[in-house]
């Protein structure tokens, strides 16, 4: 008991502390879960982006060590060791808020804003991967970025646990205004963000519909066994509205939509 009350005053002083949704330090091997195909991995495209809500609190301290998050990912550049987390962690919620997917491509940093987008370079094969940095981690010496399971596939490091890598911060000046970019198909729906916690995906819904944007609903979802709730708007079926509503909410600090096809 006395154990399971520390472990749990630990992961409540990182949270309150750091922002950092309930992680811990992880080994470098984590469960895996089900196998992915590289070639079926979306690969997100970079955009410009607000900072988010949370997970920017500076300085914070972790296990006895203080961080100060950077004003500016500008210029960011180092070299050092990747590592990756996976199963343990999927469907909670990181420290920007937003629940982590280890079946979609996304890093935890130290010390970068969150959200940043960086390319991370695999030093021991070549292969490059552009990465948006939403999380927190690793907090293991010598350790620089800690990648989703699905970044790890893509960069080769799922086997060995952890490689050597270059982290470059992409400029929001590198990135054009449009990269919300057209939907593929019509219909479509635009999904606001998805939450493991259902009072802030009603939060979202109640400031999306304030804002005078109709059609906003939740909807419940299960993945792996974890529940979510999407705020989703549409059905859609002009791609110059969707697109300019696109840009509307991402222009509200909610962070980027995605397009969703019923």
């Amino acid at each position: 008991m006395t154990t399971v009350l520390a472990r749990s005053a630990l992961l409540l002083l990182i949270f309150l502390l750091a922002g950092c949704g309930g992680r811990e330090v992880r080994e470098p091997r984590d469960g895996a879960g089900r196998p992915l195909d590289p070639s079926r991995i979306e690969v997100p495209e970079p955009r410009p982006e607000p900072r988010a809500r949370y997970g920017n609190h500076s300085p914070y301290t972790v296990l006895g060590r203080t961080y100060h998050v950077l004003p500016s990912a500008r210029g960011y550049r180092e070299r050092g060791l990747a590592s990756w987390y996976g199963s343990k962690f999927h469907g909670r919620p990181t420290s920007s808020g937003e629940p982590f997917d280890m079946y979609r491509v996304s890093a935890a940093h130290k010390t970068l804003p969150l959200p940043t987008w960086v390319e991370v370079t695999n030093l021991d094969n070549g292969r490059t991967l552009t990465i948006r940095v939403n999380d927190r981690g690793p907090f293991k010496d010598g350790r620089i970025i800690d990648l989703s399971y699905a970044a790890a596939v893509l960069l080769d490091v799922v086997d060995s646990g952890t490689a050597r890598v270059e982290v470059r911060a992409i400029d929001q000046a590198e990135l054009p205004v449009d990269t919300i970019g057209s939907p593929r198909e019509l219909p479509v729906l635009i999904q606001a963000g998805a939450f493991s916690n259902e009072r802030t995906a009603e939060g979202v819904a109640r400031q999306l519909r304030q804002a005078d944007i109709d059609r906003v609903r939740v909807e419940r979802d299960r993945v792996d066994g974890r529940t979510f709730w999407r705020v989703r708007i549409g059905p859609l079926r002009d791609a110059a509205r969707a697109e300019a509503l696109s840009r509307r909410i991402a222009g509200m600090g909610l962070g980027p939509p995605v397009y969703v096809y019923p």
